[in-house]
This record gives structure tokens, C-alpha cells and sequence, in this order.
């Protein structure tokens, strides 16, 4: 059996991609963000998902993913309200970031943990503009207050597209434990 240890929906489609055939356990390990690199940050959380789920299913191989979006080296994750959202959307706006997010696959007991980073830039954007995205709800689960697949903002990027949606899918092809199609 695969599981994914995440209740996000843009994961399960991009993982379903991959693999034909999943169980979606969400994990329910805390994911306190404490002082540390942005790399180190994201591989420790998803090393803590995908444990804390392997530890229910030891038969199983289980996935575990964070995402987190790093600007000028201050980390924001999912906003806590919606006037949250707008402040860390006029931050972005214009600026190039980066977004990292951390895989980890536990199979056999044996874990591989690995991350991606992509250079992301949103373009300009007026009030009127942050104000409608956010009014969508969209931005309210994600890392950053954005979802790059979402209409209403324009952006351009440097590196995995799948890896700022949520899961680098070029990293997780490499990993030895991953079955694809089972």
C-alpha cells in the first residue's frame, strides 16, 4: 500500500499522476516552523508527516511533503487570516522569492528525504487585484497566500513547476523506494 501523509488536494492530483493506485492519510504531526534553513526546515516537517503515518502503517510506503515560501529569508507559511494573506500578497508582489518543499519516502523502515527550490517572481499588483484573489479563499491554504496554478496573478519562475504546486515531482521520480503504476 502507498499513502499519501497529506490532506492536500494538489497534491493527491499531481501524486495520482505518478501512481495509480493510493490511500490519502493525512498526518497529524505538529509542524511547528522553528529557526532554521529553509531546506532543513522543509525536510524535517516532511520527515515528521510521513514518520508519524509510517508509524500507523508499517507495511506501508509512505510519502510525506511540506512546502514553505522564503522571502528575503523570512519564511511565511499559510496565512492566519485574510488580511494576513493580503499583507504577505503585497510583500510578493514584484519581488522574486523562492519555494521549497520537502519530500521524504519511508519504505522498509528505510526513509530518503530530499527538497527542491524554485525561483519564483509574482508580477505587480494593485490592491484592487489582492483584494479579488483573496476574496476567492484560494490563498487561505497555501504557503505564501498564493497557489501558482490559480487565475488572477501572473507569474514567472526558474526551476520545477510541480515543486511550487505542492510536490517537486521530478525529485520524488529519483527516489528508489517510490513504485510507480503498482
Amino acid at each position: 500500500m502507498f499513502i499519501l501523509a497529506s490532506a492536500s488536494p494538489r497534491r493527491r492530483e499531481l501524486l495520482s499522476s505518478l501512481i495509480s493506485k493510493f490511500e490519502v492519510i493525512p498526518s497529524s504531526a505538529d509542524e511547528t516552523i522553528e529557526e532554521e534553513k529553509p531546506e532543513q526546515l522543509v525536510m524535517r516537517l516532511s520527515a515528521r508527516k510521513a514518520e508519524e503515518v509510517y508509524s500507523r502503517y508499517p507495511d506501508a510506503t509512505v510519502l510525506g511533503a511540506d512546502t514553505v515560501v522564503v522571502l528575503g529569508g523570512v519564511v511565511l507559511g499559510k496565512p492566519k487570516s485574510e488580511e494576513h494573506a493580503k499583507e504577505m500578497l503585497r510583500a510578493l508582489a514584484g519581488k522574486e522569492h523562492s519555494v521549497y518543499t520537502g519530500v521524504c519516502v519511508i519504505r522498509g523502515g528505510v526513509e530518503t528525504v530530499a527538497y527542491d527550490e524554485t525561483k519564483v517572481r509574482i508580477s505587480a499588483l494593485t490592491e484592487e487585484q489582492i483584494d479579488a484573489y483573496v476574496a476567492t479563499g484560494s490563498p487561505m491554504d497555501k504557503a505564501g497566500a498564493y497557489g501558482i496554478q490559480d487565475e488572477g496573478i501572473v507569474f514567472s519562475y526558474e526551476g520545477s513547476y510541480s515543486n511550487v504546486v505542492g510536490l517537486p515531482l521530478e525529485l520524488i521520480k529519483d527516489f528508489p523506494e517510490v513504485i510507480f503504476h503498482e
